[in-house]
C-alpha cells in the first residue's frame, strides 16, 4: 500500500511518458514532411524517390500532416505542462530515490528541449520553407 501511494504521488514514470511520446511525434513530423523537404531542397529527387519508394505509407502520412502536426503540438505541450508541474516538487527522502528523481527530471528537460526543436524544424520545412526559399 505504502509504494502506491508513491507511485500516485510521485510517479518517474508518468513524467516520462509524456516527454517520450511527444519525442516521438516529433520525430514523425521531421519523418513525413521535412525530410522529403529537405531533399527537393537539396536537389536529391532521386533519393527522394527511393524513400518513398521504400516506404510508401509516407505519402499517406503525408496527406494528414495537419493533423499531424497538431497531435504532436499538443502532446508537446502536455509533456511541458507536465515537466513546468513537477520541476519544483521534491523527491522521495530515500538517496536512490532522489538520485533516480533528479537525474529524471534532467533527463525529461533534455527531452523536451529536442523534441521543441525538432518539431520547430519539421514545422518549418513543411509550412514556412516553400515561402522562404522560392
Amino acid at each position: 500500500m505504502k509504494l502506491w501511494k508513491y507511485i500516485v504521488k510521485f510517479s518517474p514514470y508518468r513524467q516520462f511518458v509524456a516527454p517520450i511520446l511527444s519525442l516521438f511525434t516529433s520525430l514523425s513530423t521531421l519523418i513525413c514532411c521535412a525530410i522529403p523537404a529537405i531533399l527537393v531542397l537539396l536537389g536529391m529527387g532521386a533519393t527522394l524517390a527511393s524513400f518513398i519508394s521504400s516506404f510508401p505509407l509516407l505519402i499517406t502520412i503525408s496527406k494528414f500532416k495537419i493533423q499531424l502536426f497538431l497531435i504532436a503540438g499538443i502532446l508537446l505541450v502536455i509533456a511541458s505542462y507536465f515537466f513546468w508541474q513537477f520541476k519544483n516538487a521534491p523527491c522521495p527522502i530515500d538517496i536512490k530515490q532522489a538520485k533516480l528523481c533528479e537525474k529524471l527530471k534532467g533527463i525529461n528537460f533534455k527531452i523536451i528541449i529536442f523534441s521543441f526543436l525538432i518539431y520547430l524544424v519539421g514545422f518549418f520545412f513543411s509550412f514556412l520553407a516553400d515561402d522562404f526559399f522560392y
